[in-house]
């Protein structure tokens, strides 16, 4: 592949039925594109981590993935209240859902855990009040 792909999708907010639905369709569009399944299943799981994360606290938001040469960016963006505590945050098992989010089996804590560890770079900007913007990268 020469140049570069861009897919942009809209989550919607508290819509657990499609949760997911973006992660899918970026994994199977990887596919198509001869990425290696190591890439494919890194991006699968940090999208689909950012992705629930945007159902649970943010209202839903955009993602948009570049696919390049060189390597998949992903770019979660939404207009949540914003992540007070990044370093807490980061911390598996630590989680500000709700009790009828974590009954449907979701906030464990493990979302942007998981976002780090499978991307090759993560880089957050939040403001409270305004949003959180998340850059993933998965190298090729």
């Amino acid at each position: 592949m020469s140049g570069q792909l861009t897919f942009t999708y809209t989550i919607d907010g508290d819509d657990f039925t499609r949760a997911g639905e973006a992660s899918s369709s970026v994994k199977n569009k990887l596919k198509m594109l001869g990425v290696s399944s190591d890439a494919i299943r890194k991006v699968a799981i940090a999208m689909y981590e950012g992705e629930i994360n945007m159902v649970i606290h943010a209202d839903g938001g955009t993602i948009t993935v570049s696919v390049s040469d060189d390597d998949i960016t992903m770019v979660l963006a939404d207009k949540g209240p914003g992540i007070p505590d990044i370093d807490k945050a980061m911390q598996e098992g630590y989680s500000t859902a709700r009790e009828e989010v974590r009954s449907l089996g979701f906030g464990a804590g493990m979302g942007l855990p998981n976002m780090k560890r499978f991307t090759d770079e993560m880089q957050i900007n939040t403001v409270i009040g305004k949003g959180t913007t998340i850059t993933m990268k998965v190298y090729l």
